[in-house]
Protein backbone atom coordinates (compact mmCIF):
# COMPACT_ATOMS: atom_id res chain seq x y z
CA UNK A 1 0.00 0.00 0.00
CA UNK A 2 0.98 3.77 -0.47
CA UNK A 3 3.23 4.99 2.46
CA UNK A 4 1.69 7.55 4.14
CA UNK A 5 3.79 9.47 6.56
CA UNK A 6 2.11 11.14 9.36
CA UNK A 7 3.58 13.74 11.76
CA UNK A 8 2.92 17.24 14.25
CA UNK A 9 4.97 19.91 13.44
CA UNK A 10 5.05 23.33 16.03
CA UNK A 11 2.50 24.92 13.71
CA UNK A 12 0.05 22.01 13.52
CA UNK A 13 0.49 21.49 17.56
CA UNK A 14 -0.33 25.20 18.27
CA UNK A 15 -2.96 25.31 16.23
CA UNK A 16 -4.74 22.05 17.63
CA UNK A 17 -8.24 22.59 20.18
CA UNK A 18 -5.83 20.60 22.78
CA UNK A 19 -2.92 23.25 22.90
CA UNK A 20 -5.75 25.85 22.89
CA UNK A 21 -7.90 24.20 26.07
CA UNK A 22 -4.46 23.75 27.31
CA UNK A 23 -3.79 27.58 27.26
CA UNK A 24 -7.27 28.47 28.49
CA UNK A 25 -6.90 26.08 31.56
CA UNK A 26 -3.02 27.21 32.34
CA UNK A 27 -4.47 30.88 32.14
CA UNK A 28 -7.17 30.55 34.18
CA UNK A 29 -5.27 28.45 36.71
CA UNK A 30 -2.11 31.30 37.03
CA UNK A 31 -5.23 34.43 36.97
CA UNK A 32 -6.71 31.88 39.85
CA UNK A 33 -3.24 31.49 41.45
CA UNK A 34 -2.56 35.04 41.16
CA UNK A 35 -5.82 36.25 42.99
CA UNK A 36 -4.96 33.74 45.61
CA UNK A 37 -1.55 35.32 46.13
CA UNK A 38 -2.74 39.17 46.00
CA UNK A 39 -5.14 38.25 49.10
CA UNK A 40 -2.08 36.23 51.02
CA UNK A 41 0.15 39.56 49.79
CA UNK A 42 -2.81 42.18 50.89
CA UNK A 43 -3.13 40.14 54.44
CA UNK A 44 0.02 40.01 55.28
CA UNK A 45 0.91 43.22 54.57
CA UNK A 46 -1.81 44.65 55.98
CA UNK A 47 -1.07 42.31 59.05
CA UNK A 48 2.57 44.14 59.22
CA UNK A 49 1.60 47.65 58.64
CA UNK A 50 -1.15 47.03 61.56
CA UNK A 51 1.03 45.63 63.76
CA UNK A 52 3.61 48.12 63.14
CA UNK A 53 0.85 51.26 63.79
CA UNK A 54 -0.48 49.04 66.61
CA UNK A 55 2.89 49.48 68.26
CA UNK A 56 3.48 53.38 67.89
CA UNK A 57 0.01 53.83 69.51
CA UNK A 58 0.51 51.85 72.55
CA UNK A 59 4.31 53.19 73.04
CA UNK A 60 2.61 56.64 72.46
CA UNK A 61 0.02 55.51 75.39
CA UNK A 62 3.09 54.71 77.67
CA UNK A 63 4.81 58.05 77.34
CA UNK A 64 2.10 60.17 77.84
CA UNK A 65 0.88 57.86 81.05
CA UNK A 66 4.43 58.97 82.36
CA UNK A 67 4.10 62.37 81.45
CA UNK A 68 0.74 62.37 83.39
CA UNK A 69 1.82 60.91 86.50
CA UNK A 70 5.94 62.41 86.90
CA UNK A 71 5.35 65.43 83.87
CA UNK A 72 7.97 66.82 81.54
CA UNK A 73 11.07 65.40 83.44
CA UNK A 74 9.87 62.01 83.79
CA UNK A 75 8.76 61.54 80.11
CA UNK A 76 12.05 63.18 79.04
CA UNK A 77 14.44 60.54 80.86
CA UNK A 78 12.14 58.29 80.19
CA UNK A 79 12.77 58.77 76.07
CA UNK A 80 16.07 59.39 76.60
CA UNK A 81 16.28 56.15 78.23
CA UNK A 82 14.47 54.14 75.14
CA UNK A 83 16.67 56.66 72.64
CA UNK A 84 20.21 55.03 74.19
CA UNK A 85 18.50 51.71 74.49
CA UNK A 86 18.22 51.32 70.71
CA UNK A 87 21.59 52.68 70.05
CA UNK A 88 22.66 52.87 66.95
CA UNK A 89 20.70 50.39 64.58
CA UNK A 90 17.03 51.54 66.30
CA UNK A 91 14.40 51.89 64.82
CA UNK A 92 12.17 53.71 66.80
CA UNK A 93 11.32 57.62 66.09
CA UNK A 94 11.16 59.78 68.82
CA UNK A 95 10.28 63.99 69.10
CA UNK A 96 8.99 65.77 71.87
CA UNK A 97 8.72 69.70 71.61
CA UNK A 98 7.62 72.49 73.46
CA UNK A 99 4.92 74.89 72.67
CA UNK A 100 7.06 76.84 70.27
CA UNK A 101 8.24 74.21 68.47
CA UNK A 102 12.04 73.84 70.32
CA UNK A 103 13.01 70.18 70.39
CA UNK A 104 13.42 69.02 74.26
CA UNK A 105 14.35 65.75 73.46
CA UNK A 106 14.36 63.33 70.56
CA UNK A 107 16.48 61.14 67.80
CA UNK A 108 15.58 63.53 64.94
CA UNK A 109 16.42 67.48 64.92
CA UNK A 110 13.43 68.88 63.91
CA UNK A 111 9.06 68.05 63.30
CA UNK A 112 8.35 66.95 59.73
CA UNK A 113 7.50 69.49 57.26
CA UNK A 114 4.88 66.62 55.49
CA UNK A 115 0.32 66.82 55.56
CA UNK A 116 -1.01 65.12 58.48
CA UNK A 117 -3.20 62.55 57.84
CA UNK A 118 -5.57 61.12 60.29
CA UNK A 119 -2.86 61.82 62.91
CA UNK A 120 0.02 60.19 61.27
CA UNK A 121 2.84 61.73 59.54
CA UNK A 122 4.98 59.48 56.26
CA UNK A 123 8.27 61.31 55.48
CA UNK A 124 11.46 60.24 54.34
CA UNK A 125 14.27 59.49 57.30
CA UNK A 126 18.02 60.21 56.85
CA UNK A 127 19.83 56.93 58.41
CA UNK A 128 22.82 58.00 61.03
CA UNK A 129 25.35 56.10 59.00
CA UNK A 130 28.19 58.46 58.07
CA UNK A 131 30.01 55.75 55.52
CA UNK A 132 26.77 55.56 53.17
CA UNK A 133 23.72 57.78 54.69
CA UNK A 134 20.55 56.85 53.06
CA UNK A 135 16.63 57.77 52.75
CA UNK A 136 14.46 55.80 55.01
CA UNK A 137 10.56 55.78 54.60
CA UNK A 138 9.25 57.01 58.27
CA UNK A 139 6.06 56.21 59.33
CA UNK A 140 4.81 58.81 63.29
CA UNK A 141 2.06 59.87 65.06
CA UNK A 142 2.06 62.96 66.87
CA UNK A 143 0.25 63.61 70.35
CA UNK A 144 -0.92 66.66 71.99
CA UNK A 145 -0.19 66.70 75.39
CA UNK A 146 -1.12 69.09 78.27
CA UNK A 147 0.87 72.24 78.19
CA UNK A 148 1.15 72.71 75.08
CA UNK A 149 3.95 70.00 74.69
CA UNK A 150 3.84 67.71 71.42
CA UNK A 151 4.99 64.40 71.31
CA UNK A 152 5.91 62.84 67.98
CA UNK A 153 6.10 58.58 67.93
CA UNK A 154 6.54 56.84 64.95
CA UNK A 155 9.23 53.85 63.14
CA UNK A 156 11.98 53.64 60.65
CA UNK A 157 9.79 51.51 58.04
CA UNK A 158 12.59 50.32 55.90
CA UNK A 159 12.26 46.56 57.31
CA UNK A 160 8.52 46.76 56.31
CA UNK A 161 9.25 47.65 52.43
CA UNK A 162 11.78 45.40 52.27
CA UNK A 163 9.26 42.43 53.90
CA UNK A 164 6.75 43.62 50.94
CA UNK A 165 8.99 43.58 48.38
CA UNK A 166 10.35 40.09 49.85
CA UNK A 167 7.15 38.85 49.68
CA UNK A 168 6.11 40.48 45.95
CA UNK A 169 9.36 38.83 44.61
CA UNK A 170 8.25 35.34 46.36
CA UNK A 171 4.72 35.67 44.79
CA UNK A 172 5.89 36.67 41.58
CA UNK A 173 8.45 33.96 41.18
CA UNK A 174 5.18 31.57 42.91
CA UNK A 175 2.90 32.83 39.80
CA UNK A 176 5.68 32.43 37.12
CA UNK A 177 6.52 28.63 38.13
CA UNK A 178 2.63 27.99 38.39
CA UNK A 179 2.43 29.41 34.72
CA UNK A 180 5.82 27.44 33.17
CA UNK A 181 4.74 23.95 35.34
CA UNK A 182 0.96 24.58 33.52
CA UNK A 183 2.40 24.75 30.60
CA UNK A 184 5.10 22.42 30.60
CA UNK A 185 2.28 20.34 32.05
CA UNK A 186 -0.51 21.32 29.28
CA UNK A 187 2.18 20.76 26.81
CA UNK A 188 3.23 17.12 28.05
CA UNK A 189 -0.90 16.12 28.21
CA UNK A 190 -1.49 17.75 25.01
CA UNK A 191 1.01 15.84 23.20
CA UNK A 192 -0.20 12.63 24.49
CA UNK A 193 -3.56 13.20 23.71
CA UNK A 194 -2.39 14.67 20.07
CA UNK A 195 0.00 11.34 19.67
CA UNK A 196 -2.94 9.15 19.99
CA UNK A 197 -5.26 11.62 17.93
CA UNK A 198 -1.86 11.22 14.86
CA UNK A 199 -2.10 7.31 15.57
CA UNK A 200 -6.06 7.26 14.40
CA UNK A 201 -5.60 10.25 11.70
CA UNK A 202 -2.28 8.20 10.28
CA UNK A 203 -4.55 5.03 10.03
CA UNK A 204 -7.34 7.04 8.32
CA UNK A 205 -4.74 7.77 5.55
CA UNK A 206 -3.71 4.86 5.13
CA UNK A 207 -7.30 3.29 5.02
CA UNK A 208 -7.84 6.26 2.05
CA UNK A 209 -4.52 5.70 0.35
CA UNK A 210 -6.33 2.11 0.01
CA UNK A 211 -5.13 0.23 2.71
CA UNK A 212 -8.42 -1.46 3.85
CA UNK A 213 -7.27 -3.77 6.38
CA UNK A 214 -5.33 -1.21 8.00
CA UNK A 215 -7.34 -1.04 12.23
CA UNK A 216 -6.78 1.23 14.60
CA UNK A 217 -4.35 0.31 17.00
CA UNK A 218 -6.39 -0.37 20.69
CA UNK A 219 -4.91 0.19 24.21
CA UNK A 220 -5.07 -1.63 27.34
CA UNK A 221 -6.72 1.57 29.05
CA UNK A 222 -10.33 0.94 28.11
CA UNK A 223 -10.59 4.35 27.96
CA UNK A 224 -12.42 6.97 25.74
CA UNK A 225 -9.75 6.57 23.08
CA UNK A 226 -9.82 3.12 22.87
CA UNK A 227 -13.61 3.31 22.99
CA UNK A 228 -12.97 5.39 19.89
CA UNK A 229 -10.72 3.09 18.24
CA UNK A 230 -12.87 -0.24 18.38
CA UNK A 231 -16.12 1.92 17.06
CA UNK A 232 -13.76 3.37 14.48
CA UNK A 233 -12.84 -0.55 13.63
CA UNK A 234 -16.65 -2.10 13.88
CA UNK A 235 -17.38 0.52 11.23
CA UNK A 236 -14.37 -0.53 9.23
CA UNK A 237 -15.88 -4.02 9.33
CA UNK A 238 -18.40 -3.34 8.11
CA UNK A 239 -17.59 -0.79 5.34
CA UNK A 240 -15.09 -2.93 4.30
CA UNK A 241 -17.89 -5.96 4.37
CA UNK A 242 -19.86 -3.71 1.92
CA UNK A 243 -17.25 -3.42 0.00
CA UNK A 244 -16.52 -6.66 -0.23
CA UNK A 245 -19.81 -7.54 -1.00
CA UNK A 246 -20.44 -5.11 -3.87
CA UNK A 247 -17.55 -6.34 -5.81
CA UNK A 248 -17.74 -10.29 -4.98
CA UNK A 249 -21.51 -9.12 -6.78
CA UNK A 250 -19.79 -7.68 -9.98
CA UNK A 251 -17.07 -10.39 -9.93
CA UNK A 252 -19.34 -12.84 -10.02
CA UNK A 253 -21.71 -11.86 -12.18
CA UNK A 254 -18.53 -11.33 -14.56
CA UNK A 255 -17.29 -14.87 -13.93
CA UNK A 256 -20.80 -16.30 -14.30
CA UNK A 257 -21.12 -14.23 -17.88
CA UNK A 258 -18.04 -14.96 -19.21
CA UNK A 259 -18.82 -18.59 -20.03
CA UNK A 260 -22.06 -18.44 -21.93
CA UNK A 261 -21.09 -15.27 -23.69
CA UNK A 262 -17.98 -16.67 -24.61
CA UNK A 263 -20.31 -19.48 -26.35
CA UNK A 264 -22.61 -17.11 -27.58
CA UNK A 265 -19.87 -15.51 -29.69
CA UNK A 266 -17.94 -18.75 -30.84
CA UNK A 267 -21.79 -19.69 -32.08
CA UNK A 268 -21.77 -16.45 -33.86
CA UNK A 269 -18.73 -17.08 -35.95
CA UNK A 270 -19.74 -20.29 -36.85
CA UNK A 271 -22.64 -18.60 -38.07
CA UNK A 272 -21.22 -16.06 -39.88
CA UNK A 273 -18.77 -18.55 -41.24
CA UNK A 274 -21.05 -21.29 -42.20
CA UNK A 275 -23.74 -19.57 -43.84
CA UNK A 276 -24.60 -17.43 -46.75
CA UNK A 277 -26.10 -14.66 -45.29
CA UNK A 278 -27.49 -11.43 -47.02
CA UNK A 279 -25.58 -8.08 -46.47
CA UNK A 280 -28.15 -6.55 -43.73
CA UNK A 281 -28.07 -9.71 -42.11
CA UNK A 282 -24.54 -10.30 -42.40
CA UNK A 283 -23.70 -6.45 -40.76
CA UNK A 284 -25.95 -7.12 -38.05
CA UNK A 285 -24.32 -10.05 -37.06
CA UNK A 286 -20.69 -8.49 -37.33
CA UNK A 287 -22.38 -6.13 -35.14
CA UNK A 288 -23.15 -8.81 -32.41
CA UNK A 289 -19.78 -10.00 -32.83
CA UNK A 290 -18.84 -6.95 -31.91
CA UNK A 291 -20.76 -6.45 -29.00
CA UNK A 292 -19.85 -9.62 -27.43
CA UNK A 293 -16.42 -8.58 -27.64
CA UNK A 294 -16.62 -5.48 -25.94
CA UNK A 295 -18.50 -7.37 -23.10
CA UNK A 296 -15.91 -9.67 -23.17
CA UNK A 297 -13.24 -7.39 -22.88
CA UNK A 298 -15.64 -5.52 -19.92
CA UNK A 299 -15.48 -8.98 -18.16
CA UNK A 300 -12.17 -9.36 -18.63
CA UNK A 301 -11.22 -5.92 -17.08
CA UNK A 302 -13.45 -6.36 -14.02
CA UNK A 303 -12.00 -10.22 -13.34
CA UNK A 304 -8.22 -9.03 -14.13
CA UNK A 305 -8.89 -5.84 -11.38
CA UNK A 306 -10.56 -8.73 -8.89
CA UNK A 307 -7.23 -10.91 -9.30
CA UNK A 308 -5.46 -7.34 -8.68
CA UNK A 309 -6.97 -6.79 -5.55
CA UNK A 310 -7.35 -9.83 -3.88
CA UNK A 311 -3.48 -10.01 -4.69
CA UNK A 312 -4.15 -13.72 -6.10
CA UNK A 313 -2.95 -12.76 -9.99
CA UNK A 314 0.85 -13.73 -10.01
CA UNK A 315 3.41 -11.33 -10.89
CA UNK A 316 7.25 -11.28 -12.26
CA UNK A 317 7.90 -8.31 -10.13
CA UNK A 318 11.52 -7.35 -11.39
CA UNK A 319 13.73 -4.58 -11.71
CA UNK A 320 12.12 -2.60 -14.57
CA UNK A 321 13.28 0.67 -16.50
CA UNK A 322 10.42 3.53 -16.59
CA UNK A 323 12.14 4.40 -19.95
CA UNK A 324 12.35 1.54 -21.96
CA UNK A 325 8.81 0.94 -20.80
CA UNK A 326 7.28 4.59 -22.10
CA UNK A 327 9.05 4.10 -25.22
CA UNK A 328 7.35 0.73 -25.75
CA UNK A 329 3.54 2.21 -25.21
CA UNK A 330 4.32 5.07 -26.73
CA UNK A 331 5.50 3.04 -30.38
CA UNK A 332 2.37 1.24 -29.70
CA UNK A 333 0.02 4.69 -29.45
CA UNK A 334 1.86 6.63 -32.01
CA UNK A 335 0.13 5.09 -35.07
CA UNK A 336 -3.38 6.53 -33.53
CA UNK A 337 -1.59 9.55 -32.39
CA UNK A 338 -0.69 10.58 -36.21
CA UNK A 339 -4.76 9.94 -37.25
CA UNK A 340 -5.13 12.75 -35.52
CA UNK A 341 -2.33 15.05 -35.77
CA UNK A 342 -1.57 14.62 -32.74
CA UNK A 343 1.82 15.42 -31.23
CA UNK A 344 3.11 12.48 -29.06
CA UNK A 345 6.37 13.18 -27.30
CA UNK A 346 8.49 11.43 -24.44
CA UNK A 347 10.50 13.58 -22.53
CA UNK A 348 13.04 12.91 -19.65
CA UNK A 349 16.88 12.94 -18.97
CA UNK A 350 16.76 10.78 -16.39
CA UNK A 351 16.66 6.62 -16.11
CA UNK A 352 14.81 5.84 -12.98
CA UNK A 353 14.28 2.31 -12.30
CA UNK A 354 11.30 0.35 -10.28
CA UNK A 355 10.74 -3.08 -9.49
CA UNK A 356 7.69 -4.30 -10.77
CA UNK A 357 5.39 -6.79 -12.83
CA UNK A 358 6.05 -5.06 -16.54
CA UNK A 359 3.08 -6.65 -18.47
CA UNK A 360 0.87 -5.20 -15.25
CA UNK A 361 2.58 -1.73 -15.72
CA UNK A 362 2.41 -1.63 -19.28
CA UNK A 363 -1.11 -2.16 -19.56
CA UNK A 364 -1.63 0.45 -16.37
CA UNK A 365 0.32 3.16 -18.78
CA UNK A 366 -1.47 1.77 -21.59
CA UNK A 367 -4.97 2.54 -20.65
CA UNK A 368 -3.62 5.91 -19.62
CA UNK A 369 -2.16 7.01 -23.06
CA UNK A 370 -5.28 5.97 -24.46
CA UNK A 371 -7.75 7.88 -23.15
CA UNK A 372 -4.95 10.87 -23.43
CA UNK A 373 -5.07 10.12 -27.53
CA UNK A 374 -9.11 9.37 -27.37
CA UNK A 375 -10.49 12.51 -25.53
CA UNK A 376 -7.20 15.36 -26.97
CA UNK A 377 -8.63 16.69 -29.84
CA UNK A 378 -7.27 16.94 -33.46
CA UNK A 379 -4.19 18.86 -33.41
CA UNK A 380 -2.96 18.09 -29.86
CA UNK A 381 -0.32 17.60 -27.94
CA UNK A 382 0.39 14.53 -25.32
CA UNK A 383 3.83 14.62 -23.77
CA UNK A 384 5.27 11.70 -21.44
CA UNK A 385 7.88 12.36 -19.13
CA UNK A 386 9.84 10.60 -16.99
CA UNK A 387 11.48 12.47 -13.65
CA UNK A 388 12.40 12.19 -9.66
CA UNK A 389 10.76 13.57 -7.56
CA UNK A 390 12.76 13.76 -4.10
CA UNK A 391 14.08 10.69 -4.94
CA UNK A 392 10.96 8.91 -6.01
CA UNK A 393 10.50 8.05 -10.25
CA UNK A 394 7.56 10.01 -11.57
CA UNK A 395 5.68 8.95 -15.19
CA UNK A 396 3.58 11.18 -16.09
CA UNK A 397 1.25 11.21 -19.30
CA UNK A 398 0.02 15.19 -19.94
CA UNK A 399 -2.49 16.24 -22.55
CA UNK A 400 -4.28 19.30 -24.04
CA UNK A 401 -7.68 17.88 -23.89
CA UNK A 402 -10.74 18.74 -22.32
CA UNK A 403 -9.27 17.64 -18.29
CA UNK A 404 -11.42 16.50 -15.61
CA UNK A 405 -13.38 18.47 -13.42
CA UNK A 406 -11.63 18.70 -9.84
CA UNK A 407 -15.43 17.42 -8.29
CA UNK A 408 -15.04 13.91 -10.49
CA UNK A 409 -11.13 13.64 -9.73
CA UNK A 410 -11.66 11.39 -6.96
CA UNK A 411 -14.13 9.69 -8.68
CA UNK A 412 -12.87 8.44 -12.30
CA UNK A 413 -10.98 5.91 -10.27
CA UNK A 414 -14.48 4.07 -9.55
CA UNK A 415 -15.62 0.99 -11.22
CA UNK A 416 -17.42 2.47 -14.07
CA UNK A 417 -17.43 5.97 -13.03
CA UNK A 418 -18.09 8.27 -16.61
CA UNK A 419 -18.00 11.70 -16.54
CA UNK A 420 -20.54 13.75 -18.65
CA UNK A 421 -17.86 14.51 -20.86
CA UNK A 422 -16.83 11.16 -21.88
CA UNK A 423 -20.47 9.38 -21.80
CA UNK A 424 -20.54 10.14 -26.19
CA UNK A 425 -17.17 8.27 -26.63
CA UNK A 426 -16.62 4.51 -26.14
CA UNK A 427 -15.35 3.08 -23.07
CA UNK A 428 -16.63 1.05 -20.37
CA UNK A 429 -15.43 3.51 -17.41
CA UNK A 430 -12.66 1.10 -16.04
CA UNK A 431 -9.39 1.95 -17.50
CA UNK A 432 -8.82 4.60 -14.56
CA UNK A 433 -9.88 1.57 -12.19
CA UNK A 434 -7.34 -0.48 -13.40
CA UNK A 435 -4.71 1.45 -13.02
CA UNK A 436 -5.63 2.47 -9.75
CA UNK A 437 -5.53 -1.29 -8.69
CA UNK A 438 -1.72 -2.04 -10.21
CA UNK A 439 -0.34 1.50 -9.22
CA UNK A 440 -1.50 0.24 -5.63
CA UNK A 441 -0.46 -3.34 -6.12
CA UNK A 442 3.09 -1.81 -6.15
CA UNK A 443 2.90 0.55 -3.41
CA UNK A 444 2.79 3.41 -5.98
CA UNK A 445 0.25 6.38 -6.47
CA UNK A 446 -1.80 7.65 -9.13
CA UNK A 447 -3.06 11.07 -9.02
CA UNK A 448 -4.32 13.84 -11.31
CA UNK A 449 -3.13 17.40 -11.79
CA UNK A 450 -4.49 20.19 -14.11
CA UNK A 451 -2.36 20.97 -17.23
CA UNK A 452 -4.05 24.69 -18.28
CA UNK A 453 -5.10 23.41 -20.67
CA UNK A 454 -6.05 19.52 -19.75
CA UNK A 455 -4.86 16.78 -17.32
CA UNK A 456 -2.02 15.18 -16.26
CA UNK A 457 -1.63 11.95 -14.79
CA UNK A 458 0.99 11.19 -12.67
CA UNK A 459 2.54 7.80 -11.53
CA UNK A 460 4.18 7.97 -8.36
CA UNK A 461 6.19 5.19 -7.34
CA UNK A 462 8.29 4.45 -3.87
CA UNK A 463 11.78 5.04 -3.23
CA UNK A 464 13.97 2.14 -5.08
CA UNK A 465 16.03 0.31 -2.10
CA UNK A 466 19.41 -0.35 -2.86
Amino acid sequence: MVPVTCYVNLTSFLRSSTFRITLLYVALFTASVLVLFSFIYWSSVRYMADQSDAAIRSEIHTLSERYENRGLPGLRHLISDRIDRQQPTGTSIYLLTDPLGRVIVGNINRWPKVPVQDGWLNFNLETRDLDKPRLHPARTRQFQLAGGFRLLVGQDIQELNAARLRIITALGWGVALTLVLGLAGGFFISRRMLTRIDIINDTSQRIMAGDLNRRVPVGSRGDEFDQLSNNLNRMLDQIQELLDGIRQVSDNIAHDLKTPLSRLRQRLESLRESSALESDQARALEQAINEADRLLGLFNALLRIARIESESISTDVQPLALSRLATDVVELYEPLAEEKHQKLKLLGGTQPVVHADRDMLFQALANVLDNAVKYTPVGGIIEVNISNHRGQPVLSVCDSGPGIAEADQDKVFQRFYRGDASRSSAGNGLGLSLVSAVTRHHGAQVCLAGNDPGLCVKLIFPQTQN
